[in-house]
């Protein structure tokens, strides 16, 4: 195990009043959160509040982990007479848009970027994988990004936002991909070639800071990680925590990899397989990474386990990811399940008590 790299989640709540409206107290249960271990922080907007694992070597290590915190936060957000959703967008109309957080930061932001960053509130799940190098980082994202559709797939979990059904799975996605620094990350020659692209959308004014690299992947700034926020925020933490190891066994199979070429997949079909993944999810197909050919996207997920099936193996996580995905083909992923209890009486009051965090 000393040789199997650590990895950690990042995953980010809505907070909502008792009728599921967006509140304004996410600062204050940050600041209530006692942080013996793992941390809470503030996000863009004050509805908003973001948990962090503590470094994990497991599956199972992780999702407890998940659950005691969201428990915790859940708590705190209840003896506000308040409750955190696992939402990726917000599903009731507001009669405004949410307000930033006041901080110097975030205002540079609101200013800087107008609407953008003041509508389309969304919550993501970001996966860190401990990775050797940056270098090192940069050659795993070249390998891997041809498998961000799967995974888009796989956790969608905002079919509904501002009181509509967008008639997407992954509604986050769309709007995510409004930042000009956003997307998937380009194929890059080398570390050299990734500082240089930053650099450049520094000067242009597309990122404020390297805090606002959004690509898919990225090389973690705090962190000796490689980050990946391809995800919606998972319904569930076993959700969250078997995307988690899919990603680990992602980056443990590339590294085995890295003395042959990457995936030749143009940006432009990456992109155009990633608003296919966002507006089907686990209901329709998107491109094979490898073979270019439209597959139903159950089938691209049991494949991608099966390229993994090494390293899940050698993380001692196979059992638990086959029986999630086991459950999740079962009962649906976030959008579906969204969608069924929407369904039954056609309120969205329901989806946001099934959201709830407990």
């Amino acid at each position: 195990m000393e040789q199997i790299p650590t990895f950690g989640v990042e995953e980010e709540f809505l907070l909502v009043d008792d009728r599921g409206h967006l509140s304004d107290r996410g600062p204050e249960i940050v600041e209530a959160f006692e942080r013996p271990d793992g941390d809470v922080q503030r996000e863009l907007a004050r509805s908003q509040v973001e948990l962090a694992s503590e470094v994990c070597r497991g599956a199972g290590e992780l999702l407890d982990q998940l659950t005691h915190f969201r428990s915790r936060l859940a708590g705190e957000a209840a003896k506000r007479q308040l409750r955190l959703i696992a939402s990726a967008t917000p599903p009731l109309a507001e009669a405004h848009p949410p307000a930033l957080t006041p901080t110097p930061r975030y205002r540079r932001m609101g200013e800087h970027f107008g609407m953008i960053a003041r509508t389309g509130t969304t919550c993501g799940c970001h996966v860190h994988v401990k990775i050797p190098d940056r270098g090192t980082g940069v050659r795993i994202s070249n390998h891997v990004r041809p498998w961000l559709p799967v995974l888009l797939a796989l956790t969608a979990n905002s079919p509904f936002d501002s009181g509509h059904d967008t008639r997407y799975s992954s509604w986050r996605h769309v709007l995510w991909s409004r930042w000009p620094s956003a997307g998937p990350p380009p194929v890059f020659a080398s570390l050299d070639e990734y500082e240089s692209r930053v650099a450049a959308m520094l000067e242009s004014g597309a990122m404020l800071d390297r805090g606002m690299i959004y690509w898919d992947i990225r090389l973690s700034e705090k962190r000796p990680t490689l980050e990946f926020r391809i995800s919606d925020v998972a319904a569930t933490a076993r959700e969250a925590a078997t995307l988690a190891a899919v990603v680990r066994g992602l980056v443990l199979t590339a590294m085995s990899e890295l003395d042959v070429p990457p995936p030749p997949v143009p940006g432009e079909v990456l992109r155009a397989n990633l608003w296919r993944a966002a507006r089907d999810g686990l209901d329709g197909s998107a491109l094979h990474p490898e073979t270019g050919r439209l597959t139903p996207a159950p089938a691209l997920v049991s494949q991608l386990v099966e390229r993994v099936r090494g390293a899940l193996t050698e993380t001692g996580d196979l059992d638990f990811v086959v029986e999630s995905l086991a459950w999740v083909h079962e009962h649906g992923n976030g959008a579906q399940c969204q969608r069924r209890a929407f369904a039954v009486n056609e309120r969205l009051t329901d989806v946001v008590d099934l959201l709830s965090l407990r």
